[in-house]
């Protein structure tokens, strides 16, 4: 099976540091079948660590879609970003409120994309109480503060730029 298959670098955006992404296999063009278009729109998750020479980045994992093959490299663009599943649980704590947001906004160079949110209330530094919720009401103010930050940061900027504020953490820092 491995005699019919060629092995493909993944180029990652110039918006990395470190452009090799990685390796991907891949079956050779055979009749109609070809292997350029096996690759399109194939979804490759790197830990940020690798993109950019930062072990502290390691918990979040990036997102690449092939958009085209050059030769041996496969081109790929941004398509998304998330956390680890244990840097998520190591933030979520008990006797704290959890505020979670979502919206969808468009870029200045007209793509489309949902950004989630989440939030947690912390404790007052004189704060004698165990439990530190937040009531409904301040939820959803909360809540609408974020929705409106992460759009007035992102309907402001193209997609290479957003991406450096996703790594950055500058949206997250503007809510806090």
């Amino acid at each position: 099976p491995f005699l019919k298959k060629d092995w493909y670098t993944v180029q990652a955006p110039s918006m990395f540091t470190h452009r090799d992404a990685g390796l991907t296999l891949c079956t050779r063009t055979q009749g109609t079948k070809i292997a350029s278009e096996t690759l399109k729109n194939r979804v490759f998750e790197v830990s940020l660590a690798d993109l950019n020479d930062n072990a502290e980045l390691a918990y979040r994992k990036i997102r690449l879609c092939c958009d085209d093959v050059q030769g041996d490299k496969v081109l790929t663009n941004f398509h998304g970003m998330d956390m680890t599943r244990d840097k998520l649980c190591s933030l979520i704590k008990k006797w704290q409120t959890l505020i979670e947001a979502r919206v969808d906004v468009r870029t200045t160079d007209g793509y489309t994309l949902r950004l989630f949110c989440i939030g947690f209330t912390q404790k007052n530094k004189n704060q004698i109480k165990k439990t530190w919720y937040a009531q409904a009401g301040q939820v959803r103010q909360i809540r609408k503060k974020m929705v409106d930050i992460m759009t007035a940061e992102c309907v402001k900027c193209d997609l290479k730029e957003l991406v450096a504020k996703f790594v950055a953490e500058t949206i997250g820092k503007e809510i806090e």
